[in-house]
């Protein structure tokens, strides 16, 4: 399957953890300092920036629900991320997360598009049929699929789920921009 043209009618939705920054075993970023932007991320993010009109990051951080951290914790580590990307020349347009426990079963919790829907209510020209989600998990592409977006694994092997599977966002970046 070949990836459709991208134009500034698109909109990239990225997952935080473990498509951004590194993801924590068996636990979570909770503060700036453990936050840790992945090799080639942000320099990828400047170039999707001039390719897609929205880049909007939904992530589940259940890590709140847990008293783990605060909303203040995750403004901070989300202030840290953006300053890294904007850095190289990029920019994410929002940040919409999710607080709830898994448990509860929340509309914003992703595999549930609820998240989509508020980035769709904050900017009424989104078409998810003109959008892409990536992300390492499951629930990343579940979300995807659910609001009929192109979907991206980022992952070492192959996910039949996904629409394409790449081994990070530098990779899919190449693999789009040399299609």
């Amino acid at each position: 399957m070949h990836y459709p043209k991208i134009t500034g009618e698109w909109t990239l939705f990225l997952d935080r953890d473990g498509v951004i920054n590194k993801k924590l075993d068996g636990t979570y970023v909770m503060n700036p300092n453990q936050f840790e932007i992945l090799p080639g991320v942000a320099e990828a993010i400047g170039v999707l920036s001039t390719m897609f009109g929205r880049i909007i990051v939904v992530t589940n951080q259940q890590g709140i629900g847990k008293e783990l951290m605060t909303h203040e914790d995750i403004a901070n580590i989300h202030d840290k991320m953006i300053e890294a990307i904007a850095w190289s020349g990029g920019r994410i347009d929002e940040i919409y997360y999710c607080p709830d426990l898994d448990w509860e079963n929340s509309p914003n919790r992703k595999p549930n598009p609820g998240m989509g829907f508020m980035a769709k209510g904050d900017f009424p020209d989104i078409d998810f049929r003109k959008s892409i989600m990536v992300g390492d998990s499951i629930s990343d592409i579940d979300f995807g699929k659910a609001l009929k977006m192109k979907t991206v694994r980022i992952s070492n092997g192959r996910d039949e789920n996904a629409d394409y599977t790449h081994p990070s966002l530098a990779d899919f970046l190449l693999y789009i921009n040399n299609k």
